[in-house]
C-alpha cells in the first residue's frame, strides 16, 4: 500500500508542452481604499511540433498568474504549418495592438533570428530557421500576439490548392 502511494507521487505527468514566462508585472488598481497590487504574467506555451499559444494570467500572486496564463495559452492555440526544413512555407506579417511582426523563411541551419517574445513563440511552435522582425510597438505581449497572427496566417501549398480546386501541380504553372 505504502509502496503504491510513493510510486504515485514520483510519476509525474509527461507531456511535451513547453510554457515559458515572457515578463511578470506587478501591477495595481487605485480602488478606494488604496491600491490594490496584482501580477501580470504574459506565458507562451507550445509543444515545439506546431502549436503554439500566447497567454495572460493576472492573479494576487505570480504563481496563480502564471497558471492563468498557461490556461489562456492553452484556450487560444495555433496550428503552424511547418516546411521539411522546420522553416514558414512563406512570408507572412502579423498585426497585434500596436506591434507589426514580418517573418520570412530561411535556408536550414540559420536558426531563428528574431528578438524577445517573437524568439520565444517561434521556438515554441517548433520553427527552427526564419527571419524575423519586429516593427512598432515594443510591447512584449503585443509582439507576441502579433507573432502568433502572423503564424496563423500561413498555409501550405495543399491548403491553397484545396481552396482554388486545383492540383498542387497545376500552382506552379
Amino acid at each position: 500500500m505504502a509502496n503504491r502511494r510513493k510510486e504515485a507521487r514520483t510519476k509525474e505527468k509527461k507531456t511535451d508542452w513547453q510554457e515559458r514566462v515572457v515578463q511578470i508585472r506587478r501591477v495595481t488598481k487605485v480602488v478606494k481604499g488604496g491600491k490594490k497590487l496584482s501580477f501580470r504574467a504574459i506565458v507562451v506555451i507550445g509543444n515545439e511540433k506546431g502549436q503554439v499559444g500566447v497567454g495572460v494570467g493576472k492573479a494576487s500572486d505570480v504563481i496563480g498568474a502564471v497558471k492563468k496564463g498557461v490556461a489562456d495559452g492553452k484556450k487560444h492555440l495555433v496550428d503552424v504549418p511547418l516546411t521539411r526544413s522546420a522553416s514558414i512555407p512563406h512570408p507572412s506579417t502579423g498585426l497585434g495592438g500596436g506591434s507589426k511582426v514580418f517573418m520570412r523563411p530561411a535556408a536550414p541551419g540559420t536558426g531563428v533570428i528574431a528578438g524577445g517574445a517573437v524568439r520565444t513563440v517561434l521556438e515554441l511552435a517548433g520553427v527552427r530557421n526564419v527571419l524575423a522582425k519586429q516593427q512598432g510597438s515594443n510591447n512584449p505581449l503585443n509582439n507576441a500576439r502579433a507573432a502568433a497572427s502572423a503564424l496563423s496566417a500561413l498555409r501550405t501549398l495543399a491548403e491553397v490548392a484545396e481552396e482554388r480546386d486545383i492540383s498542387i501541380e497545376k500552382l506552379y504553372s
